[in-house]
């Protein structure tokens, strides 16, 4: 383990980023902990929160998945995905939002989602689950206008600026939706041991996991066609994450949450992507190790 963990801390500093990791043997407990109890800003995995306990709702008989909910264009969350892109109403199930949410990140669609069941309900759920560090703060659409807030003036375009980055509280996990990698490996772990909802919601969920499109994070640290991987990706200025679990053709079931943060401001860092699949391959491995 001791040289695992050298080797994913020289991965990341050869990406360039600071990162935070735990991985997790879901049915071992064996575990690899970088920095894994440090508050972190979870940006769009805390959709995983919200998908949890919408499930958990649905279990409870307080809402059905089927529900159809109108999309209206002029009170969308902004995003570049999704709902949030589209230019027309629309209207679909809870969980076809949910989908969208969890596959594309599509901020409207989560948005949706949290007017009907509430950040409380997200907050109870993190907590039934024992994530005493994880708590959503605030809807997505928030998250995004305290962005805006904070840049000031210059808009979109003073993001690039290091000293107006550093002044945003969506970067703050004292200020904004938080966790730690530990905590969303717990997560992780009790939705494929059926511990966070009924096993056929659970499923459901698994399933929603195993859609997400984005192959640059975390499934790149596993391109064989054996190895299935599940996941969802957080994005925001300086900020690059995701959390999922990987399975093996053996029946190897491992939970996995990287979370890093760049000094550099540019939207496009290959580099900063691609390490959260090397330091999870990385501690995978040594999981695997005999």
């Amino acid at each position: 383990m001791t040289d695992a963990l050298a080797r994913i801390h020289a991965a990341f500093a050869d990406a360039g980023v600071t990162g935070r990791l735990h991985a997790l043997d879901i049915d071992s407990g064996a575990q690899l902990d970088a920095g894994a109890d440090q508050p972190v800003c979870t940006a769009s995995v805390h959709k995983l929160c919200l998908l949890v306990t919408l499930h958990e709702q649905a279990a409870a008989g307080l809402l059905d998945l089927t529900e159809q909910v109108e999309c209206s264009p002029q009170t969308r969350t902004t995003g570049p995905t999704g709902l949030a892109a589209m230019l027309d109403g629309a209207r679909l199930s809870l969980r076809d939002l949910a989908y969208l949410m969890m596959s594309v990140s599509d901020n409207a669609a989560a948005d949706q989602l949290l007017h009907r069941v509430g950040l409380d309900a997200v907050n109870r759920t993190t907590a039934r689950l024992g994530l005493a560090r994880t708590l959503a703060v605030h809807t997505f659409g928030e998250l995004l206008a305290t962005i805006k807030e904070d840049a000031g003036p210059g808009g979109a375009r003073s993001l690039a600026d290091p000293l107006v980055v550093t002044r945003l509280r969506a970067l703050d996990p004292a200020r904004t939706n938080r966790s730690t990698p530990r905590d969303m490996t717990r997560l992780l772990a009790a939705v494929w041991r059926d511990e966070a909802c009924t096993p056929e919601h659970g499923a459901a969920i698994r399933r929603i996991l195993g859609l997400q499109v984005w192959p640059h994070r975390l499934a790149s640290g596993f391109p064989f066609d054996d190895v299935h991987v599940a996941g969802k990706t957080g994005s925001l200025p300086t900020v690059r994450n995701e959390v999922g679990v990987v399975e093996y053709p053996d029946g190897g079931r491992y939970a996995v949450a990287v979370f890093t943060r760049t000094a550099r401001t540019s939207a496009l860092l290959p580099a900063a992507d691609a390490v959260i699949g090397t330091a999870a391959r990385l501690a995978v491995d040594a999981l695997r190790a005999p």
